[in-house]
């Protein structure tokens, strides 16, 4: 019960790449960087565990960022030639890849720290990858023919990918692949047309456990600044709700702490395992057990405590390392008070 876990990112030690960045440079290169990436999973898979977590991730050490981690696995990508986009409905520019070509993987993109994380903990695993509509938001297209037509026929292709490596990831070993799809707060009506099946055919056929990750952001200038445009009550949850409950997907996550998203949608979510949102990543307050197992008792009223996971609200890869190393504890341990308190 309340089985305690993080949405995916970690920060990366200073040693690895430069610290508060989305598009962190490493600072190595070639065998000395795969050593790096190699140690740095160590050293948050080791962190979870002492801080009491009951499924670890390998904190996305080994990725530059979550989608472009991705993206470099896969053949018609070109990096070399980086454009300025808008993403998330234009809220924040990025350099961005092109799809210049067809698309296929190259090989296996995430196997190293899967089959790495595996290795070193008998802990429940969770891996995660970017989900198809948050691919196609944060690539330009020169391929696909633009418009609705090819952004939606570049998300499928991207979903076919996707699958593939999700179900090599599950022969891994993994307990857990989760999509992430930030894009799905921003793009509500595409969700209901398209997005979500492009989701669905990610996730075809894979037999371990299924989760979506949606949050409105890492704790980003760009991201407070939108969240404080959004009103008193962030209801976009409310629109895409309805559909994911009758998806395939069986996990699926919102943002309880600190943000102004009604909890009473949960209930919108009947039959899946909720991943509540209990630490607040956008803060370097450190929450305390107390707070977390507050947040915990509300989000019971509408979730039953079989299928309530607490959760962060986001990755927390722009964090100070020692905050977050705290916040892993306090969400540990307001798990822990709230089996106490609930069980």
């Amino acid at each position: 019960m309340f089985e305690a876990t993080i949405a995916g990112s970690l920060p990366k030690p200073s040693w690895l790449a430069e610290t508060h960045k989305l598009w962190p440079q490493w600072k190595a290169a070639g065998a000395e960087l795969a050593e790096g990436k190699r140690d740095a999973t160590l050293v948050w898979i080791k962190a979870q565990e002492d801080a009491g977590l009951d499924i670890v991730t390998d904190g996305e050490q080994s990725r530059q960022h979550f989608v472009h981690g991705f993206l470099e696995a896969v053949d018609g990508i070109d990096f070399e030639h980086k454009v300025e986009m808008g993403i998330r409905n234009d809220r924040y520019k990025a350099m961005v890849p092109q799809v210049v070509g067809p698309l296929r993987l190259k090989g296996r993109v995430h196997a190293t720290e899967a089959q790495f994380a595996r290795a070193h903990t008998k802990k429940k695993l969770k891996i995660t990858m970017p989900g198809p509509m948050t691919i196609v938001d944060t690539v330009a297209d020169r391929h696909y023919g633009g418009g609705e037509e090819g952004r939606i026929a570049m998300a499928m292709a991207f979903a076919d990918l996707l699958n593939q490596e999700a179900r090599a990831l599950e022969a891994d070993g993994v307990d857990i692949v989760q999509f992430d799809e930030p894009a799905f707060n921003v793009y509500m009506k595409d969700v209901n047309v398209w997005g979500l099946r492009a989701l669905e055919r990610a996730a075809q056929g894979l037999r371990c456990t299924t989760a979506v990750h949606i949050c409105y952001g890492y704790g980003i200038k760009a991201n407070i600044d939108w969240k404080k445009s959004l009103g008193e009550e962030w209801r976009q949850y409310e629109q895409i709700f309805p559909a994911i409950a009758q998806s395939s997907i069986k996990q699926v996550s919102l943002e309880c702490a600190h943000s102004h998203v009604p909890m009473d949608l949960i209930r919108l979510l009947d039959g899946k395992e909720v991943m509540v949102g209990v630490i607040d990543v956008a803060s370097d307050v450190v929450e305390t057990p107390e707070e977390v197992a507050d947040t915990i008792g509300r989000a019971l009223q509408f979730v039953a405590r079989e299928r309530l996971l607490p959760c962060t609200n986001c990755g927390m890869a722009p964090m100070d390392r020692d905050i977050a190393v705290r916040k892993l504890e306090a969400l540990a341990r307001g798990a822990e008070l709230a089996r106490t308190r609930y069980g």
